[in-house]
């Protein structure tokens, strides 16, 4: 490992994360806490995980907030049920026309939210644990830092309980590498694109947003030029399971991460992914465009 992402890992990682919701209401002072969670068609899980931080609005979280990014199933009644505020992409930034992807609705939550530390949450967890909001909250509030990553084990199945392998294929392949290549000092993150992560407002409305798969990566790449390596932290958080994707669709997510990586680091890529799928015995080649936007700052964009 790269030295100073040696130093990094010993003094910025919580392997243990110890604070208790009281301990963290006690140093919260007056900032305020909003929870996110992206969804698109989450009706079977987006209520467990709202409630798993239900328990904590009034007093460590301010405001849950699932963006619903044109879910066609019941995803917006389960969330409302379970006690979070819906807000719908399109009825946040309308000057805006929406871009398919994640990384659209977290920079729009950045509109329809106030909390001075925000906090995300995938809407796919399968038995999220109400731990992991103040885990993530712990960095921010006790140190010096603006960017707090989960780490975790993931399975590649849900039902197995072998938990070395498997999961987050994308990072093994593609982005460790590429950071112990492009950007050492980064090398100690366990998991650079996991979806649970904290941040200042400070920071994310300074930075722009990958639109899709890559927001991840660039927020974490956009941290480190902005504030240094000491501003991010990283909290384990256990076991993370979720649904999982197939190889077609992996290969799509690599190429988004990809092209906002060699961006960031100002190195030109390609702007589409050719596969190949068989049909009728053949192996015909499919092209699909990745899409290479970032949204601009919040800090930049007229909210009236």
């Amino acid at each position: 490992m790269n030295p100073a992402a040696r130093a990094w890992f010993s003094a910025r990682t919580w392997q243990e994360p110890q604070w208790t919701v009281s301990d963290l209401c006690a140093v919260k002072g007056g900032r305020t806490v909003s929870v996110v969670l992206p969804a698109l068609n989450e009706e079977a899980t987006v209520g467990e995980v709202v409630g798993s931080v239900r328990p904590l609005l009034g007093s460590l979280v301010d405001e849950i907030v699932v963006m619903d990014s044109g879910s066609t199933d019941r995803t917006s009644s389960v969330a409302l049920a379970a006690g979070a505020r819906v807000v719908r992409r399109e009825d946040v930034l309308p000057s805006y026309s929406p871009l398919p992807g994640k990384g659209e609705v977290l920079w729009r939550s950045l509109a329809a939210t106030t909390g001075d530390l925000v906090v995300f949450l995938d809407a796919d967890l399968v038995d999220p644990d109400s731990a992991f909001v103040p885990a993530l909250l712990g960095p921010l509030l006790t140190e010096d830092v603006h960017l707090v990553k989960g780490f975790y084990r993931r399975p590649l199945r849900l039902e197995t309980e072998d938990y070395g392998t498997g999961g987050g294929r994308v990072t093994e392949l593609l982005a460790r590498p590429l950071l112990n290549a492009l950007r050492p000092e980064l090398s100690g993150l366990v998991q650079p694109l996991g979806g649970e992560y904290a941040g200042s407002r400070e920071f994310l409305e300074s930075v722009s947003f990958a639109a899709g798969y890559a927001v991840e990566i660039g927020l974490l790449l956009d941290a480190h030029s902005t504030y240094g390596l000491d501003a991010i932290a990283q909290v384990n958080l256990g076991v993370r399971k979720h649904r999982n994707r197939n190889l077609l669709q992996l290969g799509v997510m690599a190429s988004q991460i990809l092209g906002a990586m060699l961006r960031r680091c100002d190195i030109a890529g390609s702007t589409e992914l050719t596969q190949f799928v068989q049909v009728a015995g053949e192996w015909l080649p499919d092209t699909t465009p990745i899409d290479v936007a970032d949204r601009p700052p919040m800090r930049s964009v007229n909210l009236s």
